[in-house]
């Protein structure tokens, strides 16, 4: 029998990057979770420390198709993130967003339970704002090698106020920037990941493009507090909310600071500026400050130690393996 105080929440994505920190952090809270993913691209690993809590299930499930459980409250974090990955299947990514939001919504309306979409920086495409905050529009490319990706998520948020508006769920919708931290994948493509695995392998730092492109980098544990404060706040706070860092940081300045960090020896080197690929990322966090008294409190150097330490363990292993 659960505690009064337990929900029963659904994690999709649960395996992933981000929804398995955030598995960790609703059961270290009490409360009973159910993981789902169809493990596309999370992994088990990074789930199987939670595979003994008696408040943990995991299913493997595509979201694309319909789901029947009873849940007090739906995270929808499943979807590919990683430009590498998510154009490796377009058309299912689009699908995962798009269907997988209805799936999941359907599943809200059906237990009156409170629904919260993990929406994304890249509904603001190549912004002409800077920074970027909630009412900016975007603008994205709808017929680009990142579309299924940018307007997928468009579309789910679309889903998510329509179905506030004609069922009166209780939905919040969060828009995350540039996240990093442990379990991120070695290959996964994004730049906190491919220069400390370049680095700590002493291989070449890859730069697309000149470097002068800005992002803003979030660590981790800040971005599943700001989650979860946001599923907590009051029903007037349905978002959409910027979720990020807003300390903005040149590519070419990241790449020296984790040369610097790793006391690597590899060169810089720059490549081809993929298609539509944004040139500036910076959140404006204004709504998440007086909404959910939050913002982040981990320093880059801090977040980056921790990361280097976790990618330094997962290649000596690799590294044991190979040589065994």
């Amino acid at each position: 029998m659960r505690k009064k105080e337990q929900k029963k929440v659904l994690v999709t994505g649960g395996a992933g990057f981000l929804g398995s920190h955030l598995c960790e952090r609703l059961i270290n809270e009490g409360h009973f979770v159910i993981c789902v993913d169809n493990f596309f691209t999370g992994k088990k690993e990074n789930i199987d420390h939670l595979s003994s809590c008696s408040n943990f299930n995991l299913i493997k499930h595509d979201i694309c198709k319909p789901l029947h459980l009873d849940v007090d409250e739906v995270y929808n974090f499943a979807c590919p993130a990683s430009p590498v990955h998510y154009q490796m299947d377009p058309i299912q990514t689009t699908k995962t967003s798009v269907l997988g939001s209805m799936n999941m919504l359907d599943l809200a309306v059906s237990n009156k339970a409170k629904v919260l979409q993990a929406s994304t920086s890249e509904v603001y495409g190549d912004p002409k704002l800077h920074p970027q905050e909630e009412s900016y529009w975007g603008n994205v490319n709808p017929t680009g090698l990142r579309s299924c990706y940018d307007e997928g998520k468009r579309c789910a948020e679309t889903l998510f106020f329509d179905y506030w508006r004609e069922y009166q769920i209780p939905i919040k919708v969060v828009r995350i920037f540039n996240t990093y931290g442990p379990r991120m994948q070695p290959n996964d493509g994004r730049v906190v990941s491919n220069f400390i695995v370049q680095a700590l392998k002493n291989q070449p730092i890859t730069i697309y493009g000149s470097g002068e492109q800005t992002r803003s980098f979030c660590y981790v544990s800040d971005l599943i507090g700001g989650i979860c404060a946001m599923m907590k706040s009051d029903y007037s706070a349905i978002g959409p909310i910027n979720l990020g860092n807003p300390d903005e940081f040149r590519i070419i300045d990241l790449a020296e600071k984790i040369l610097s960090l790793t006391d690597s020896k590899s060169p810089i080197i720059t490549l081809p500026l993929p298609s539509d690929d944004p040139q500036k990322r910076k959140p404006n966090i204004q709504r998440a400050k007086e909404l959910l008294k939050w913002s982040p409190k981990t320093s880059i150097d801090e977040g980056l130690l921790a990361t280097i330490k976790y990618f330094d363990q997962i290649l000596s292993l690799e590294q044991d393996s190979i040589s065994s």
